[in-house]
């Protein structure tokens, strides 16, 4: 296994700072601390900003190519960094070394979807002659860069998430300032390394400032910085939008995505592919499979399936290849979904497998059923190993247990009936359907974010990037 270092700078204004060693990283499986890193103070997180805002003119002059030659160098040095990478996740947030590596893959397909994206800023000539007055007039729009940027990136996928922030804006040409979550801040802190290789970006072009929560409102409150990117949980992401002022905000936020299971599904595949998407990285994920909905005429064997299959997963140190339960990020978030199976327990829900709590956050993968629809492991976001099954009759009555929730993130349907998918993909109140799998399915190119608790705006390197960017119209009028 690869070394990590005992200490690690922030990045500022391009540049790698080492102010104190104050923020220290423990290692989630054996709780000791692993690393420290520099913690951003007020004064420090100021300078990245007005650094962000010197640089705003010289990151939008960059030619596209200049801007895809950073984002292809990035993309080279991380596939040469590949086993510090996934090693250091796999340390600082407990994450299986399998899935860890698996990550380290889609930061390297986000910032290469972003190079490819980079020379791809189109806009469009609209004819404007549409009556008499408007004769001899024509219009052209471009996207130009919205400007400084701020975002605060999250624990659970804290290489990829970041990277759905910082390469679109490396595309579209925004300097940003970043606040990686301070439990897992190593993978931004590598990225800002990388970067700070790149002399072609303006002093200030990026700011890796790791901060206390408090910092939080340093990054959303300033009236410089045009755009907030926030991904978390739904009430700190509702209450930084509250205190956004004018900038425009993007929430990537929480979810108890369901899975539908009908009873003409390939139910060996809708097996695997469920145990993965609610057991998988320990459930931490905000489209992690919570609710199980399956037809009736099949539940008994399903969940005969589901049971026997998660009793086999192995529980462990995540630096194990045979590990694919890990901890949870730490024994305060264990110790509160261990109280959420305890409540629905004894509120008449029956415990088919899991629900032991052992080493403070190693919380065993969990599966209920007949939970009743008060209790917070049915309506909130469970952000660990847990999954609730149900059985259902009618299709449509599926669809509507699916929408009986303050989410809306994604949703999956195992189904062999086209009509019923489209049905699905008209009525389900989320921002994405997925067919023949399970809601937890992401590829790093598509249109991703939700509705209702579950945030605004999409992430996905394109539509990312519209976000980052503002449309300037040009109007001609021809005098001869």
């Amino acid at each position: 296994m690869p070394e990590l270092k005992d200490t690690y700078p922030l990045y500022l204004n391009n540049r790698a700072a080492q102010p104190n060693t104050d923020l220290e990283v423990t290692d989630k499986f054996t709780g000791e601390v692993a690393f420290r890193t520099a913690l951003a103070t007020p004064d420090v997180i100021e300078e990245g900003i007005a650094g962000a805002v010197r640089a705003a003119e010289g990151m939008a002059k960059l030619a596209s190519y200049e801007r895809q030659d950073v984002l292809m160098h990035c993309v080279a040095r991380f596939r040469e960094r590949f086993d510090e990478l996934a090693y250091a996740l796999c340390v600082e947030a407990g994450k299986p070394i399998n899935d860890s590596e698996g990550e380290v893959t889609r930061l390297i397909d986000t910032f290469r979807i972003a190079a490819e994206e980079a020379v791809r800023n189109y806009g469009e000539v609209q004819p404007l002659d549409i009556s008499a007055r408007a004769k001899g007039y024509m219009g052209m729009w471009k996207r130009v860069p919205i400007g400084p940027c701020s975002f605060i990136s999250p624990f659970n996928f804290p290489l990829n998430l970041a990277a759905h922030k910082i390469a679109p804006a490396i595309a579209i040409g925004c300097p940003f300032v970043m606040k990686p979550a301070s439990k897992t801040p190593l993978g931004a802190i590598i990225m800002g390394e990388v970067l700070a290789e790149c002399d072609i970006l303006p002093e200030g072009a990026f700011s890796i400032l790791p901060a206390s929560r408090d910092g939080a409102d340093l990054f959303t409150c300033d009236d410089r910085l045009k755009l907030l990117s926030f991904t978390g949980s739904p009430g700190v992401g509702w209450d930084l939008k509250a205190k956004a002022g004018k900038k425009k905000v993007v929430l990537e936020l929480g979810g108890n995505a369901a899975v539908v299971i009908d009873k003409d599904a390939d139910l060996d595949d809708a097996l695997e592919r469920v145990i993965f998407g609610a057991f998988y990285q320990s459930g931490q994920s905000c489209i992690g499979v919570q609710r199980i909905l399956i037809h009736s005429e099949v539940y008994e064997r399903v969940k005969a399936m589901l049971v026997e299959k998660t009793k086999t997963l192995k529980a462990g140190d995540p630096k194990d290849r045979e590990t694919f339960i890990g901890p949870m990020i730490s024994d305060k978030e264990a110790s509160r979904l261990k109280g959420w199976i305890d409540e629905a327990v004894n509120a008449g829900a029956s415990l088919l497998v899991g629900g032991g709590l052992t080493n403070g956050n190693m919380l065993e993968a969990t599966l209920l059923e007949n939970v009743p629809d008060d209790c917070a492991a049915r309506n909130e976001e469970a952000f660990g190993p847990l999954a609730i099954l149900a059985p259902f009759d009618d299709f449509g009555a599926a669809l509507d247990a699916v929408n009986d929730s303050k989410f809306g993130l994604q949703a999956g349907i195992f189904t062999r009936d086209l009509f019923q998918v489209l049905d699905a993909w008209d009525r389900l109140d989320v921002g994405g359907v997925v067919v023949n799998d399970v809601p937890s399915y992401r590829v790093d190119n598509m249109p991703y974010g939700g509705v209702k608790d579950s945030g605004l705006g999409r992430e996905g390197i394109r539509f990312a990037m519209e976000d980052m960017s503002e449309i300037r119209n040009l109007v001609v009028r021809r005098t001869s």
